[in-house]
């Protein structure tokens, strides 16, 4: 089972820009469905963008749409998220997650492995 670790998290103002990376353990992450997920205090855990295991198919939340990019390097075993124009409601704490069998989809229970997280926090 892959092992995945996120980080780039940090405290930046409204309208700035992070990149969050997520590094997987071994090589077999290329065919793996990859996503990002967050989760503000007191609220569930929700979808924020995956892309499969080409890189040429991704899925957002509207809530992102249009701000951020999810993308994947298999030679780096690595994938990120690329967060722009972020607002105070994008603060959370971002989970990697990956899924071997099965196409992207918006609910964490399909996914085999998380990550421990990194925060994120927008002042306005």
């Amino acid at each position: 089972q892959v092992e995945v670790v996120e980080s780039g998290g940090g405290l930046v103002q409204a309208g700035a820009s992070l990149r969050l990376s997520c590094s997987a353990s071994e090589r077999t992450y290329r065919t793996y469905t990859m996503a990002w997920f967050r989760q503000a205090p007191g609220k569930e855990r929700e979808f924020v963008a995956a892309i499969n295991w080409s890189g040429l198919r991704t899925n957002y939340a509207d809530s992102v749409k249009g701000r951020f990019t999810i993308s994947r390097d298999n030679g780096e075993s690595t994938i990120y998220l690329q967060m722009d124009s972020l607002k105070p409601e994008d603060t959370a704490t971002y989970f990697c997650a990956a899924r071997k069998y099965g196409t992207y989809s918006d609910y964490a229970s399909p996914y085999d492995s998380w990550g421990q997280g990194t925060q994120v926090t927008v002042s306005s």
